[in-house]
C-alpha cells in the first residue's frame, strides 16, 4: 500500500555507527530510540523496494557518478587506475557465460565480486585518502587485492569450464622504497 506524505531517505555508511561516531556521543542510543520515536509520530518505515513501488514524486536526473568517498567526491577511489578497471573488464567479460550457467553457487559467487569493497581495495590514492584507504583495507598493498581477486575470478572461470581463460590485461605495481610511493606501469597493452 502506497503510503500518503513524502519519502525520506537516510544513507549512511555502516562505519559511521561506532566509527565516526563512537558510542560515547549517544549514536547507539541515539538510533536505539529513533524507530520508537518515529512511530510515535505516525512515520513509518518501508524498504526501497516498496518506495519504488509507489509512484515518483518527481525524477532525479544526476549526470555525473557522485560518491562520499575521499577529497574528489567521484568514483576515482573503485575506478581510477589500472588494475581497477582490469579488474572490473575481466569480471564482466565473463557475465553472461557465469548467469547462462544458471549455477547459483557460481552465480553467488560471482556476483560477491561486484561489491564495491573489492575495487576500493585496489585503490593506490596514497595522498590525502590515503590512511583511510589503508586503515579499512585487509590487504598490504592494492596489487595484492588485485591478485586475490583476479584468482578468485579464474577460479570461478575454471568452474565455468573455461580453464583457458586467463587474465588479458595486466598491472604491474612498481614499489619505489625512496619515495615510498606507488605508480603503476602498464603490462600487456593497457
Amino acid at each position: 500500500d502506497s503510503a500518503p506524505g513524502n519519502t525520506v531517505n537516510l544513507f549512511m555508511d555502516y562505519e559511521t555507527f561506532g566509527e565516526h561516531q563512537w558510542e560515547d556521543t549517544g549514536i547507539f542510543n541515539f538510533l536505539k530510540q529513533l524507530p520508537h520515536e518515529l512511530i510515535r509520530r505516525n512515520i513509518g518505515f518501508a524498504v526501497p523496494s516498496e518506495v519504488a513501488d509507489m509512484h515518483p514524486e518527481d525524477e532525479l536526473d544526476i549526470h555525473c557518478p557522485v560518491s562520499w568517498a575521499d577529497i574528489e567526491r567521484d568514483l576515482s577511489a573503485w575506478m581510477g587506475n589500472k588494475m581497477q578497471d582490469a579488474a572490473l573488464h575481466e569480471l564482466y567479460a565473463i557475465e553472461a557465460e557465469v548467469k547462462a550457467s544458471g549455477d547459483k553457487k557460481l552465480i553467488d559467487d560471482w556476483r560477491k565480486l561486484t561489491t564495491s569493497d573489492h575495487y576500493y581495495y585496489m585503490c593506490t590514492k596514497w595522498f590525502a585518502d590515503g590512511d583511510v584507504h589503508k586503515y579499512f583495507n585487509p590487504y598490504d598493498t592494492p596489487y595484492e587485492s588485485y591478485m586475490s581477486f583476479m584468482n578468485i575470478l579464474n577460479d570461478i572461470a575454471f568452474r565455468l569450464g573455461m580453464p583457458g581463460h586467463r587474465i588479458t590485461e595486466r598491472p604491474s605495481l612498481i614499489v619505489r622504497p625512496k619515495e615510498k610511493s606507488l605508480a603503476l606501469e602498464a603490462v600487456g597493452g593497457i
